[in-house]
């Protein structure tokens, strides 16, 4: 029997990468990344400077992301039946943190197959404690929705669960909807503290902290490059 790794990988630093992430990603049979392309550079570069050594002639790197994540699982559970070992990896930070993964790491639960985490980098994580604010207790609510009905909604259940357990709230949220987001954040709780979180670990890392109402303001129309992740408190 093989067995899974969830492997946590760099959020922008290379050298974030973990002892231990580099001696399983170097022993393993088969990589299954989100991003073949970024996995494959990432490991170049570790490969390059000597970092990391694949037992193999190269690295096994197998796609494996959210459109074809449930046909995969059957392959993915047999390489493991045969006795393979198989990590799995995110673009970037901690796999099934608002990635695939838990769908095959449930199959692996259910039919007895050794799962082990590889601890590192997590964007989630590094913003939190990072931001100055309260890290005793948190809400990660992943990607916001979409659709501006649907991320209202959710924005204001968060907002209830602050008012009954007062705790930090994180999201993840794209470059080209953060301003729209701070203007509904903006509009149901303008005091509310918040903090944008930009790029963390790499060149341009940014941390940016002030009211709802300030910072919907200040990023109305403005363009925005980057990973971000947002956090606030009531």
């Amino acid at each position: 029997m093989g067995r899974l790794y969830l492997v946590s990988t760099p959020i922008g630093n290379l050298k974030d990468i973990s002892l231990r992430a580099i001696e399983v990603l170097g022993q393993v049979d088969v990589i299954l990344c989100e991003d073949t392309r970024k996995t494959g550079q990432m490991l170049k570069s570790l490969s390059e400077n000597g970092t990391i050594v694949s037992n193999s002639d190269r690295f096994n790197l197998v796609s494996f992301y959210e459109q074809n994540e449930e046909a995969r699982i059957p392959q993915v559970i047999g390489w493991l039946k045969e006795g393979k070992d198989v990590a799995l990896v995110s673009s970037a930070g901690t796999p099934l943190i608002s990635d695939p993964g838990f769908k095959l790491v449930r199959q692996c639960v259910r039919e007895g197959i050794p799962v082990s985490p590889i601890p590192g980098a997590s964007a989630t994580l590094a913003a939190l404690v990072v931001s100055g604010l309260p890290t005793d207790k948190f809400m990660f609510l992943g990607f916001l929705p979409k659709k501006s009905g649907k991320r209202k909604k959710l924005l204001e259940s968060a907002l209830k669960a602050v008012e009954l357990v007062p705790q930090t709230v994180i999201f993840y949220e794209s470059p080209f909807r953060l301003n729209k987001s701070l203007a509904v954040l903006a509009e149901l709780a303008p005091e509310a503290k918040v903090v944008i979180a930009r790029e963390l670990t790499k060149k341009f890392e940014e941390v940016i902290r002030g009211s709802a109402k300030k910072l919907a303001e200040e990023f109305a129309g403005k363009k925005v490059k980057g990973e971000v992740s947002v956090l606030f408190q009531r």
